[in-house]
């Protein structure tokens, strides 16, 4: 969940209540350290579809969001020519830390930089623009989504493809969620270090109209020795519907080519979990 945007004036966009400390969107170390163990358990679907992307892209790829490098590294370890930018150095850290254990060869295919998913030059285009495990969602204004895909649009080479995720809101569900009571997530999990990590979620305000929920992440570390220690994260999300994205995306000048509603290519219904753009600039 990677690259966030800078924290800047939202015009009154975001209700007063998901207004948090910008503090609150920085990883500390350690859920930096236990983030592959808990997403190892969480999600996993979706590595096998952007690495067969990567692969036939026409160029290299760009990856924003790329945190500890759970997409990318596979996508490199298989033959893609990767660039990853991400918001926090503490993830891109761990990335380049992933990255210096694998072969020269593919090493050389990675590089890894520091940026703002709204705000970025790179320098070059881009076979293939991807944007994983619904980073989209951290962007809670139009001004926010609109300058991401003017950042995208101007790195796409000819012909190339911009593909992302986001959640897919079901209305029923969002009603329903109850606020405040903690979910596992992830039961107790060992780490490299000997700690072991749980981890649960909670929903502790939404707000149908700005289309936002505020998340929050509880990690639950013990050591060897039995000393525990708690480490919390909460962001803001956001959720978007499927004609407000189409609506969205060729505004900024792109088309959509294909929709799924998982990682299988399957259609997007009713049933679906997550919407699946694949979107090309618009001619």
């Amino acid at each position: 969940m990677g690259a966030r945007s800078k924290r800047t004036a939202h015009r009154g966009r975001l209700p007063r209540q998901l207004a948090i400390p910008e503090s609150l969107y920085r990883y500390t170390p350690a859920i930096v350290d236990s983030y592959d163990v808990v997403y190892g358990r969480l999600r996993t679907d979706d590595i096998a579809f952007y690495v067969d992307l990567a692969l036939h892209a026409n160029g290299p790829v760009l990856e924003l969001g790329c945190g500890t490098g759970r997409i990318l590294i596979p996508s490199a370890q298989a033959g893609a020519t990767m660039t990853g930018l991400d918001h926090s150095e503490l993830m891109l850290a761990a990335c380049r830390r992933k990255a210096d254990a694998l072969p020269a060869d593919v090493r050389a295919r990675i590089v890894l930089k520091p940026g703002d998913m709204t705000d970025f030059q790179l320098g070059r285009r881009f076979g293939l623009i991807t944007i994983p495990f619904r980073a989209f969602s951290h962007l809670i204004t139009v001004d926010q989504q609109l300058a991401c895909l003017a950042c995208v649009r101007r790195h796409l080479a000819t012909g190339a493809s911009l593909v992302f995720d986001v959640f897919d809101p079901n209305m029923q569900r969002l009603t329903d969620l109850k606020r405040g009571e903690e979910t596992e997530d992830c039961p107790e999990s060992p780490l490299a270090d000997g700690r072991s990590v749980r981890r649960t979620n909670r929903v502790t305000a939404v707000d149908l109209a700005a289309q936002t929920f505020q998340v929050e992440f509880n990690y639950y570390f013990k050591d060897q020795d039995g000393r525990s220690e708690h480490a919390r994260e909460s962001f803001p999300f956001r959720f978007y519907f499927r004609d407000e994205l189409e609506r969205l995306l060729a505004r900024a000048g792109f088309e959509v080519v294909a929709l799924y509603g998982w990682y299988d290519r399957s259609a997007l219904s009713s049933e679906s979990r997550e919407m699946i753009f694949l979107t090309r600039k618009a001619t």
